[in-house]
């Protein structure tokens, strides 16, 4: 079985959340964020890599400190975009192995979909969850136009993304580009092969307003 990591990204500041603190460092459940998540791939990886805005790393000291977290990872500094900051986390890892690429702030994936997707990319050489879209879609034309779609069509995509290690280095070797939204995205513009999809899971919500740190805790029970 390949060697399997994980890089942690957590570079949001959290402004539709409303509250001082980042969204990564937000209590839930009486710890941040942020720890539920690390402690959801710990099990699963030979090593944990936290990306982190510099500004944000004393502060992630002191909370782990206070809530006496000792789970292992290693801390690199983000960028000023999310390729950056997955660029950073790369850079402290080796050529081979798996790698899954996750948010920060999805704190209640399972451990079940961590393993499908290193166990799909091992085999197809990329793994991205997704879930079935279930409200209507309309596209938007340049002119104010718009049309519906079929829903059927189309996928609201999760991380963890997971990749062959080595491919998804050579995948961040090439420049920015606007149209980079996810590591997927940029693993697809190299070139490097199809991307399989695997079942996501519902309750893997990414938090940005305080209306889902709410529906978080409700699903913790």
């Amino acid at each position: 079985m390949a060697h399997r990591y994980a890089i942690i990204v957590a570079g949001g500041r959290g402004l539709r959340m409303g509250a001082d603190l980042p969204k990564q460092f937000l209590p839930l459940r009486g710890e941040p964020v942020l720890m539920h998540t690390l402690r959801q791939f710990a099990p699963e990886v030979e090593e944990l890599i936290l990306v982190l805005p510099a500004e944000q790393q004393d502060l992630w000291r002191e909370l782990c400190a206070e809530h006496h977290f000792t789970l292992p990872h290693r801390i690199t500094t983000g960028g000023a975009t999310r390729f950056d900051s997955v660029r950073s986390g790369l850079s402290e890892l080796p050529a081979e192995g798996l790698v899954a690429v996750h948010d920060g702030v999805r704190p209640l994936v399972s451990r079940t979909l961590i393993r499908r997707t290193f166990e799909v990319a091992e085999e197809t050489g990329a793994a991205l969850p997704a879930c079935p879209v279930t409200d209507s879609l309309r596209f938007l034309g340049e002119d104010d136009t718009n049309e519906a779609v079929d829903r059927a069509h189309y996928r609201a995509v999760q991380t963890p993304q997971t990749f062959d290690l080595e491919r998804l280095h050579r995948a961040y070797e090439q420049p920015f580009s606007p149209q980079f939204t996810d590591d997927a995205s940029v693993y697809e513009a190299a070139g490097l092969g199809t991307i399989t999809l695997v079942e996501g899971e519902e309750t893997n919500i990414k938090l940005t307003t305080p209306r889902d740190l709410l529906l978080a805790d409700l699903l913790l029970d």
